[in-house]
């Protein structure tokens, strides 16, 4: 499995949040991470940022903030230009969707943890 960095938009330190559990998931399977949110602290290793600096070297986005948040982070996320983004279980958005899309940015509604768990990451 080739890295996919990855940033994780909801990061949070809090064990046993599904963010907090993707994050560690996602680097013992060999993908850097980028954590982004709003709280501070660090997850697996790496410190959480704001939504403030864009990345320019991301492959995906594995969003856990629920589609009522999410607007005042549209320019963000399209301006970081990942090939993809993974919308979990509760973060599904249609217009982020089709902005996304419009865009070129790959998309699908899914469970970051169950596409690593089965080796479809």
């Amino acid at each position: 499995m080739s890295n996919k960095k990855t940033l994780v938009l909801g990061a949070t330190p809090t064990e046993g949040r599904y963010a907090n559990l993707a994050a560690n998931r996602l680097v013992r399977s060999g993908h850097s991470i980028v954590n982004v949110g709003v709280r501070t602290g660090e997850v697996a290793g790496v410190p959480i940022e704001k939504p403030e600096a864009i990345h320019r070297d991301i492959d995906t986005i594995t969003l856990y903030v629920g589609p009522q948040n999410q607007k005042g982070l549209y320019n963000y996320i399209l301006e970081t230009n990942p090939k993809r983004i993974i919308f979990n279980p509760g973060t599904e958005n249609s217009e982020l969707r089709r902005l996304a899309t419009e865009k070129g940015i790959e998309t699908e509604y899914a469970c970051t943890l169950v596409l690593l768990s089965i080796g479809q990451y």
